[in-house]
């Protein structure tokens, strides 16, 4: 069953962070994992708002998030992320097909 990857990240240094989204899908691809959305246009339609940028990834299932997060090729990537952004990564179960 597919999982989701979802991420709220606020960026405190564009050039810096533009380094990590340079660097994430090949990584991310390697783990089976397809983006969904990736900071395209947000709009909250109730509650606050939670982010700057929120992304979406598709992978095949959610030991494969995990997979990808605790690899060490993810973590050695989520350097260039460091004291270039905050964020919330969440992973959650998808819906199982009928």
């Amino acid at each position: 069953m597919s999982a989701y990857l979802i991420v709220m990240i606020n960026v405190t240094d564009r050039d810096r962070y533009q380094e990590y989204m340079k660097a994430s899908p090949g990584v991310t691809a390697d783990f089976g994992g397809r983006f969904i959305a990736r900071g395209g246009e947000t709009i909250v339609l109730e509650g606050q708002e939670p982010a700057q940028r929120i992304v979406l990834i598709e992978f095949p299932s959610l030991e494969d998030v995990k997979a990808f997060y605790h690899s060490d090729a993810y973590q050695e990537i989520k350097k260039l992320r460091e004291g270039a952004a905050r964020g919330t990564f969440i992973a959650v179960d998808g819906v199982q097909s009928v």
